[in-house]
């Protein structure tokens, strides 16, 4: 992309960044509803969706469905990362006042974190192809730990938690420290995930930015389904396996290896990628949700 697109784009999230700060500090004393946070929602998920179409209008095709399959991929992890700061919120008790400025505190950070990963993940593929088995690697492992994790573990206090503790800090300074930690972890996630569904950095930013527009809205969206999306782990731990599994394949083939023991090593295209991601999420739902239902008629 050229230098006039990604200043437009950037000048653009800062114009939004900017609208909901000075939103979430005018509101500040008010309590998000329900219908308010739907509607904000609505609004950042369609801004997403318009914009994905129109990259085919001045990019091509395969641009739109690379961010379309980048975009629901971080948007899940965004879902899981916001369900942390769920946890962090309610086990530290802050003031419901306070927690619109927290969690845009929180989703600013992730998305300078993500910044400085997509610029270091965008060098480091430039000038080093084995880096994919890195990071096909370290996905696979990240899906493993997903999928053995108990999803009803509380969340629990760090080291250094603890000794932000001892040393007197308040519950609002531990609050942003344990956010900051956080977004550290799903930045190492979702970075690698990403680069292995498009190499291009403008893609890759864009999606992670849309991803986390939104997401203070979505907070007071998703407190009450927190218990029924029982299933989003095992699903986020699939797709991560499967863009590893793509990440290793691309990384042989980059090294000019396409048969091993006389057998062609598939190359997994960005279409089937989507159809993947987008099957996972809908059975993950869908399951969550009759297994939510099915409990609470057995209580």
């Amino acid at each position: 992309m050229s230098t006039t697109v990604w200043e437009i784009t950037i000048i653009a999230l800062l114009v939004v960044l900017a609208f909901d700060l000075a939103l979430a500090i005018i509101r500040r004393n008010k309590e998000t509803t329900m219908k308010e946070a739907s509607l904000w929602t609505a609004f950042y998920v369609g801004a997403a969706i318009i914009f994905g179409y129109s990259l085919a209008q001045w990019s091509d095709s395969q641009a739109r469905n690379e961010f379309f399959a980048g975009w629901i991929t971080e948007y899940s992890l965004s879902v899981d990362n916001l369900f942390i700061f769920i946890l962090i919120l309610a086990r530290f008790q802050i003031d419901k006042r306070k927690q619109q400025l927290v969690l845009l505190a929180g989703i600013a950070m992730a998305l300078v974190l993500r910044g400085i990963f997509i610029a270091l993940g965008s060098a480091a593929i430039t000038r080093f192809s084995w880096v994919f088995y890195i990071f096909g690697a370290f996905l696979i492992y990240t899906s493993y730990k997903l999928f053995t994790e108990d999803s009803e573990k509380e969340w629990k206090e760090g080291k250094s938690i603890l000794w932000l503790r001892k040393k007197g800090a308040s519950s609002l300074t531990i609050v942003l420290v344990a956010i900051a930690f956080t977004d550290l972890v799903f930045a190492l996630d979702s970075i690698p995930a990403i680069f292995g569904l498009t190499k291009d950095p403008y893609i890759v930013f864009t999606a992670n930015a849309f991803a986390l527009m939104g997401l203070r809205q979505l907070y007071f969206l998703l407190g009450g389904l927190m218990s029924k999306l029982i299933y989003l782990n095992s699903g986020l731990s699939v797709i991560l396996g499967f863009i590893g599994v793509k990440l290793v394949l691309e990384a042989i083939h980059g090294g000019g290896t396409h048969k091993i023991f006389g057998i062609q090593v598939p190359e997994i295209s960005t279409q089937f990628s989507l159809l993947v991601i987008v099957t996972t999420l809908a059975t993950t739902v869908i399951a969550s949700l009759a297994r939510s239902s099915k409990s609470k008629v057995a209580e």
